[in-house]
């Protein structure tokens, strides 16, 4: 928005200088003009003659506040004047209509509307109100109240008047639709629904719980406002508007009959007259405006000529009654062909006596019969009534006791002078009587001017009749057609009509606007005896006439070469004919009363006064005359509509709608009207209101800029050629005006699109900035034929927008305080720490996104011709902040990683613009950030590596999540690491791809060293465990087992390349590398694993050994058991070592299904160990083939194999591998053994079998 160049003061004065010129140019084109403000040297010569005044400084304080009173006085009377022209332009329009076309305007927010507004959508985010909503409208409604309403554009714009309700509305509206469109897609809810649910919430929000009566009628007021406005509401804006008070409107609207529709058509006649004559003046003076070309002159005499003649047009064609269409087209016919001053030629047409044919409606009301003696009171009486030469019409019938009716007749006659009889009749009680008895009849001669209450009348009786008094009460109502203007009774001596002086019926007949007759008429005629066509004639008041009998007071109309005298007998009378003659007449002297001239001439008055005498002595009282009988065509009113103007635009611009500088229908209705009807020109208009409109637009006010371009089209088509108005001559002053306000205009809308965040804001209004850029490139025309180049428009807005990236980064780090002006400031910021400054910077980086954001929504549109310009824009706008950005980076110390945040909101904003991605921006900022990127991981691949040698060192093996505290750390880093990578979302294709390669490769080498490191680990830690039955794998081999279990899992996610074919197979090669080593460590700790527990076997079977046949443990225990068994009871050789075993297999296997993660490893694992452990006892077997088992061998093996089968096949090792060869060997020879041990000593074996074993199985 442009800041005001002048202050308030400056701003009067201006306006006080061109009220000056308003004033100084009317009053210099009439005699009857306001008095010249006063000039100095009389100021002096009043000063000098004051020897006594007390200083020089009083003296010139009193002559300052004469001249404001002298000042004030001339404006108020400049304003009155203009007031009677306007309220003569409302009371009788001929030429123009209020526009019904026109757009509506809606009602203007003000400071108090938006504070109020913000306060309840801030009630409702506080959740103060009863509105129910969702989680996703609340944000919605918070973007739009932390964004839109709280801005300081948008309260700018309010100052302005440029902000209506449907202004809020509509950017609420696109900002829903946006995050509507965003939401996920819900069956049986459409996004419809949604959005119409939301703008009904935000209905609710913003009338608020108050409101909800009181709206309808605020809606009700400004619908018919900004309609078809009254007369009399016409008659109060412009009161308003130019500051006329009541009072003084009554008095110009009674003294200037403005309800008269007669004496305004007269006064628009006499105006169009003295126009005509001004203009024929102009030509044999040769006094002429200064134009361009001086073949012009004559073409402005002809303009002029053509102007008044389609005014006379326009003013002819308004219907003047029902009647005498013939003739009416015939005389518009004549006055548009007609030559100049040729009204009431000789050769004009003349008027018939059957187009003056007048048309009359009568009401004949019959109420009561008195004095009926005749007649018996139960006769039944009735009562006809007849226009002569018409038909007849009967009363109800009545009893003759009681002759009343009350009936009304009406009835139609073409004659002025009708004649009509009543008659009073009883029924014939006679057998043989053909018609009814008249007892009485009345015949009356009613014309427009008779009374029209009810009168008594006497009766004519037959002879002999006993009612001598009979009286009938009737009431005789004849119309006033429109067309008639005047009738009456008068005397009459001329020259070519009624040359003998007696007495006729007149009427006066408008047969069209321009057209009147005086007409005499005899009773019961349609037709006048004899007419006298008015045009040309002036009418006047004269002395009596000694000569002439009858009449007393006397007047005239004087033609060349005719005169005819009129008298009246008495003097209203003859006033009120002369007045509706000197309105037929058309003429331009104002008949006065000789009485009345010598009272004025006694006062000192001018007699050329106002001829109504029923408020002339109020108008003279109240200082009204001199403006209303001023005469029109003396005053400049180019100037005039240059005041009538810029009040009205001032009222527009101040009243309570966002007009954007659109006049109202009604005040366009009356400022047309005036221009036709006083000759202003189009062109001086227009050229006016862009005068106006531009230094409203410089203040500070919104105008919308199709306004501009309507006005400036107008006057550029005048000024080149064009003729937009019919008018082919074009003057220097306005061609001159023209270039000053086109060089002024260029400068505005420059200047708006430089700031066009702030002169439209969110896009308001709507549709502004795309009229104002094609305003733009019609200013740079240079002339309205030739199109100006697409580069020379695409250069100057590229020059703005230029200025704009300058204005709009400005006032934002103004906003973001990030720059100061003031020198404390800078030192503040000079002396911030880097963390501070960064921080600043980025909040600066938000800003700017939101702007360029902003820009892309609201106003990209606009400037769809030239995308690449507003990429320009942007990229300006960009530079100017990277210098602020490039500042704040290199105060950051070395190895400072708290800038990354930075760059991701950067470069997430800018990679999806098409425009603005990898430009001059982006690429800086990529040169910025590539070798902290670079520096980042490189520190990063030093750190992982080194935490990956100290910590398996010192590593625990306690289980943490999914492996150790170590392995935790080392993939959580992996993946850390390459999710910030894979955040930054690097532009430029092959830097993205190098980071992505070298951080695949960075986790497949950290990997590799953790499993290497684990396996070596886990091989030391299992060798530090002893073989016996009570061994348990402790939880730190579980835990190796998770750790490189979780590396597998691990490498799929951290060490897969996403890339083209070409590299894919290499990386292929080297990650299945990793995979192969993982799967081999795995493999190798499984077979350590199983190679310790399969060696417990082995131990409990070399305990078995001790009892083979022949072995010396095996006698000695035969003999001291046998010994022992004849003194006591000897327990035989129990199964503690097969229950230790089982035990420790079982505990083992619950230990490893616990807590290692890997089901498929686990089952590989006690496969193998199953495997190991058939084969170990086999073999143990094959070494005892010709050997037969000791009893307790049997028995523990059995219990041993049994146990290991069963429980096995419980973890889920598959029956290929528990039925392998080995088992069945084993299996085989074990019961072999127990056959032969049941043979020889059938309860060694206590019950433990073999087939039991297989019963259990089974």
């Amino acid at each position: 928005m442009l800041d005001p160049s002048s202050s308030e003061e400056e701003s009067d004065e201006l306006l006080e200088e061109e009220r000056r010129d308003v004033l100084v140019a009317a009053g210099g084109g009439s005699p009857r003009s306001l008095p010249p403000p006063p000039r100095d040297s009389r100021g002096r010569e009043a000063g000098a003659a004051r020897a006594a005044s007390p200083s020089p400084s009083v003296l010139s304080e009193g002559r300052e506040e004469q001249e404001r009173l002298q000042r004030e006085e001339r404006e108020k009377r400049l304003r009155l004047q203009l007031y009677v022209f306007i309220a003569r332009c409302i009371a009788h329009p001929f030429n123009a209509r209020q526009p019904t076309d026109m757009a509506r305007r809606q009602q203007k927010l003000n400071k108090q509307q938006l504070q109020v507004l913000k306060e309840r959508f801030q009630a409702f985010l506080n959740g103060e109100t009863q509105i129910v909503a969702d989680e996703a409208f609340c944000n919605a409604v918070r973007s739009y109240y932390e964004v839109f309403l709280k801005s300081d554009r948008v309260a700018r714009m309010v100052h302005s008047g440029g902000c209506s309700a449907s202004d809020f509305r509509d950017v609420f509206k696109k900002n829903i639709e946006k995050r509507v469109r965003s939401l996920p897609e819900i069956d049986g809810l459409s996004k419809e629904t949604v959005l119409s649910s939301w703008l009904a919430k935000y209905d609710a929000i913003y009338r608020g719980e108050e409101d909800f009566c009181k709206q309808p009628n605020r809606m009700a007021i400004s619908a018919v406002s900004e309609l078809i406005l009254s007369k009399e509401q016409l008659y109060e804006m412009f009161q308003q508007i130019l500051g006329i008070k009541k009072l003084e409107h009554q008095l110009i609207y009674n003294a200037c009959q403005l309800d008269n529709g007669d004496e305004q058509a007269a006064q628009i006649r006499r105006e169009l007259d003295g126009r005509l004559q001004l203009a024929e003046q102009m030509a044999r003076e040769r006094k002429f405006p200064k134009f361009v070309a001086r073949e012009m002159e004559n073409m402005y005499i002809e303009e002029l000529r053509s102007s008044v003649n389609l005014l006379m047009a326009n003013l002819e064609s308004l219907p003047v009654s029902k009647g005498g269409p013939e003739f009416k087209l015939q005389k518009l016919k004549r006055s548009q062909n007609s030559a100049f001053l040729d009204i009431g030629d000789e050769n004009e047409v003349q008027l018939s006596k059957s187009d003056v044919v007048l048309s009359f409606t009568l009401e004949i009301v019959i109420m009561e019969v008195q004095g009926l003696k005749s007649v018996a009171p139960n006769r039944i009486v009735y009562c006809t009534m007849e226009v002569e030469g018409g038909e007849k019409l009967q009363t109800d019938q009545a009893e003759a006791s009681r002759p009343q009716w009350g009936t009304q007749g009406d009835f139609t006659t073409t004659h002025p002078r009708p004649v009509v009889k009543v008659k009073l009749f009883t029924e014939s009680t006679g057998v043989l009587a053909l018609e009814d008895k008249e007892l009485g009849r009345v015949v009356l001669y009613p014309t427009s001017n008779s009374p029209k209450s009810p009168d008594l009348h006497k009766m004519i009786v037959p002879k002999n009749s006993q009612d001598s008094d009979l009286k009938i009460k009737l009431a005789v109502r004849m119309d006033k057609p429109p067309h008639m203007k005047h009738c009456g009774y008068l005397y009459a001596l001329g020259q070519k009509v009624w040359k003998r002086w007696k007495k006729r019926y007149f009427v006066l007949v408008q047969v069209s606007q321009y057209t009147f007759a005086m007409c005499s008429y005899r009773e019961k005629k349609s037709e006048p005896q004899e007419l006298m066509q008015l045009e040309g004639y002036t009418v006047d008041y004269t002395a009596p006439h000694t000569g002439l009998q009858g009449g007393r007071m006397f007047f005239n109309a004087v033609k060349e070469g005719d005169t005819v005298i009129f008298a009246s007998d008495d003097e209203q009378d003859r006033i009120l004919w002369v007045q509706a003659m000197y309105r037929a007449t058309g003429q331009s002297y104002k008949p006065v009363p000789a009485s009345q001239a010598q009272k004025m001439n006694l006062k000192g008055g001018n007699a050329n006064t106002d001829i109504s005498p029923l408020y002339t002595d109020r108008g003279q009282k109240h200082g009204m005359d001199e403006f209303i009988s001023a005469n029109p065509c003396k005053f400049d009113h180019a100037s005039l509509f240059r005041l009538l103007q810029r009040q009205t635009l001032d009222h527009r611009l101040n009243d309570s709608y966002s007009c954007l500088g659109w006049f109202s229908p009604g005040q366009v209705f009356v400022l047309d009207e005036y221009c036709a009807r006083y000759g202003v020109r189009g062109c001086h208009r227009h050229l006016c209101y862009l005068d106006e409109l531009i230094e409203y637009s410089e203040n500070g006010s919104v105008i919308d800029p199709t306004l501009l371009h309507y006005s400036f089209a107008f006057c550029a088509s005048h000024v080149h050629g064009n003729r937009p108005d019919g008018i082919g001559t074009v003057s220097v002053e306005e061609k001159e005006r023209f270039e000053e306000i086109k060089d002024r205009l260029s400068s505005l809308l420059e200047n708006q699109i430089s700031h066009f965040r702030y002169c439209f804001p969110f896009g308001r209004p709507e549709g502004a900035l795309k009229a104002t850029l094609s305003l733009l490139e019609r200013v740079l025309m240079k002339d309205i034929a030739t199109p100006i180049p697409a580069e020379e428009v695409k250069k100057v807005v590229r020059k703005c927008l230029e200025k704009a990236a300058l204005i709009n980064y400005t006032r934002l780090t103004e906003y973001a305080k990030i720059e100061a002006t003031a020198e404390k400031d800078s030192e503040t910021m000079n002396q911030a720490t880097p963390a501070r400054k960064l921080e600043e910077v980025l909040h600066l980086a938000e800003l700017c996104i939101e702007v360029l954001q902003q820009n892309e929504e609201h106003h990209s549109e606009a400037f769809a011709w030239w995308p690449e310009l507003l990429a320009e824009h942007a990229e300006k706008f960009l530079s100017l902040y990277s210098v602020d950005m490039d500042s704040a980076l290199q105060a950051q110390p070395q190895d400072s990683w708290d800038s990354f945040p930075l760059f991701q909101l950067l470069n997430n904003a800018l990679r999806n613009d098409t425009l603005l991605c990898n430009g001059k921006f982006h690429k800086h900022l990529q040169e910025i950030f590539v070798p902290m990127v670079v520096r980042y991981i490189d520190l990063m691949e030093s750190s992982i590596a080194q935490s990956i040698h100290r910590g398996l060192e010192q590593e625990s093996w306690q289980p943490v999540n999914n492996g150790s505290a170590t392995s935790e750390d080392l993939f959580w880093k992996l993946d850390a690491l390459q999710m910030f990578v894979f955040d930054l979302h690097w532009p430029e294709p092959e830097f993205a791809h190098h980071l992505e390669q070298r951080l695949k490769l960075m986790a497949t080498d950290m990997i590799e060293a953790c499993v290497k490191r684990t396996r070596i680990a886990f091989e030391v830690k299992l060798q530090k465990i002893n073989k016996s039955t009570d061994l348990r794998i402790p939880s730190s081999l579980c835990t190796m087992f998770n750790v490189l279990v979780d590396a597998k899992k691990q490498t799929a996610k951290l060490c897969i390349l996403e890339a083209g074919q070409e590299f894919a197979s290499q990386w292929q090669q080297y990650h299945s590398k990793i995979d192969d080593l993982i799967e081999e460590t795995v493999k190798e700790i499984i077979s350590l694993l199983v190679s310790k527990v399969v060696s417990v076997l082995e131990g409990v079977l070399s305990k078995l050994s001790r009892y083979d046949e022949g072995t010396f443990f095996s006698s000695l225990v035969s003999f001291t058991v046998k010994a022992a068994a004849k003194y006591v009871d000897v327990p035989k050789p129990g199964m503690d070592l097969a229950d230790t075993y089982i035990m420790f297999v079982r505990q083992n296997q619950d230990i490893l299904r616990e807590k290692v993660n890997e089901e498929m490893y686990i089952e590989k694992l006690f496969d193998q160990w199953y495997s190991n452990s058939m084969k170990v006892i086999c073999m143990w077997l094959a070494d005892r083939l010709d050997v037969q088992l000791h009893i307790y061998q049997l028995k523990t093996l059995i219990k041993i194999v049994k146990k290991t089968y069963r429980d096995f096949r419980l973890q889920g090792v598959l029956e290929g591998t528990l039925n392998s060869k080995t088992y069945d060997t084993v299996h085989s020879r074990l019961t072999v053994e127990e056959a032969t041990v049941s043979v020889t000593d059938a309860g060694g074996l206590q019950g433990i079998t073999m087939k039991d074993s297989d019963e259990e199985e089974g």
